[in-house]
């Protein structure tokens, strides 16, 4: 029987997408709930996933344009993809591999097997000169652009040629709408930031000393953002504007803390939801950060996981940013940015030390927020991290915790 494969809903707001990606081929087999293709559209990337299996039948090439709803593929469960069938070759000894260039598009002969090379694949190899026995070494397989690519990024396998070519593609929907957001903040917010550095010593010393424990009793790591997360909470209790917004001529005043935490991912940066921070212990909120960025790099987000949010944590100091300033995620009016966390000599008692110091930023919207208020704001942060115990966890905010 023929199932057909339909754009699923992405969405109230959402009426069209873009195929991004096929990541079966087309006559291949394919095998229930497995992930077939991805599909862009404006608020995030979606896997598509099959139903049945059998023979996949594509209708919709990787690049259009579709609507929900669409037909984009069907699966014939009467029939077995001979493509899947005819990859599954396996060189035991390396010796046995004498790789060439392939001359036709079907399969090309490796010593007494075959290695079958994408058409995709078979142009990448010959516009860079590869040998192809360097990609497959000690091992057959069916040589895809993928396993090209992975082999360029290491350059002492090409032979290096100057070029002055260039290419383009297309900006994903979720790029454009990330542009148009970043453009809308600029030239719709009055946007200004203030600077400080925290003294993280105790808080590395709390990871060092409860890290290993936290990590056996609840199988997550102790980490930095909830530690902010936490002190991102008490601290907007104090300075209520902080975790509005404005609508219209109104201002608008959260009792909760839904907390945006900015992931990045391959199809660019996602801004996941920790709803109702303020009422989550260190663990609950690790818990939560780790399923929700595991989700984002997976593309298993839910737009309901992406919506909302009351005030965002960003860190560049992932990546080894020293200092930046964040932009504000409307209708947001300020946004706390971490950064890399390096030792620097600073006045401790009248004495010099050197002390692992991070610089904060947080970009606020002056239309709200006044310079005492994002200052106040940012200093009672820096109060929370450099003293844990006053992050209302008892006298040992970690030990607590771990019920040690």
């Amino acid at each position: 029987m023929i199932y057909e494969i339909k754009v699923p809903s992405l969405g109230e707001s959402v009426s069209n997408a873009v195929i991004a990606n096929w990541l079966s081929e087309n006559g291949s087999q394919v095998e229930k709930d497995q992930e077939i293709a991805e599909i862009d559209s404006d608020k995030a990337t979606v896997a598509i996933t099959t139903e049945y299996s059998g023979l996949l039948e594509i209708v919709v090439q990787a690049g259009a344009q579709v609507a929900i709803g669409d037909v984009i593929a069907k699966v014939d469960t009467a029939k077995t993809g001979k493509k899947a069938i005819e990859s599954t070759v396996v060189v035991e000894k390396a010796e046995e591999v004498k790789a060439v260039l392939p001359e036709k598009k079907d399969n090309t002969s490796v010593g007494e097997s075959k290695v079958s090379v994408s058409p995709v694949a078979e142009k990448m190899i010959a516009d860079n000169k590869i040998d192809l026995n360097e990609i497959v070494k000690h091992k057959l397989l069916r040589i895809s652009k993928a396993d090209v690519e992975l082999f360029l990024q290491n350059p002492s396998n090409v032979k290096k040629e100057i070029s002055r070519e260039e290419s383009r593609e297309e900006m994903t929907p979720l790029r454009k709408k990330l542009a148009e957001r970043l453009v809308q903040s600029k030239n719709q917010t009055a946007m200004l930031t203030t600077f400080n550095e925290i003294d993280m010593s105790r808080l590395m010393e709390i990871r060092k000393k409860y890290n290993e424990d936290f990590q056996k009793k609840y199988g997550v790591k102790l980490g930095f953002m909830s530690f902010f997360t936490k002190a991102v909470c008490i601290a907007l209790d104090e300075f209520l504007q902080v975790n509005g917004s404005i609508e219209g001529n109104e201002i608008v005043f959260h009792d909760y803390k839904d907390i945006g935490i900015a992931v990045s991912t391959p199809k660019g940066l996602m801004v996941p939801v920790v709803r109702n921070a303020e009422s989550m212990n260190l663990l609950e909120i690790e818990q939560k950060i780790n399923e929700l960025a595991e989700k984002a790099r997976n593309k298993k987000l839910s737009l309901d996981e992406m919506s909302g949010g009351t005030f965002t944590i960003t860190n560049g100091g992932v990546f080894g940013s020293l200092l930046s300033t964040p932009i504000i995620n409307p209708p947001q009016v300020a946004i706390l940015g971490m950064h890399k966390i390096q030792e620097r000599p600073v006045g401790v008692n009248g004495k010099i030390e050197l002390r692992p110091m991070m610089y904060v930023a947080l970009s606020y919207d002056h239309r709200l927020i006044d310079g005492k208020e994002s200052v106040g704001f940012l200093v009672k942060v820096k109060e929370l991290l450099e003293n844990p115990v006053n992050l209302a966890f008892g006298n040992d905010p970690v030990k607590s915790l771990l019920g040690l």
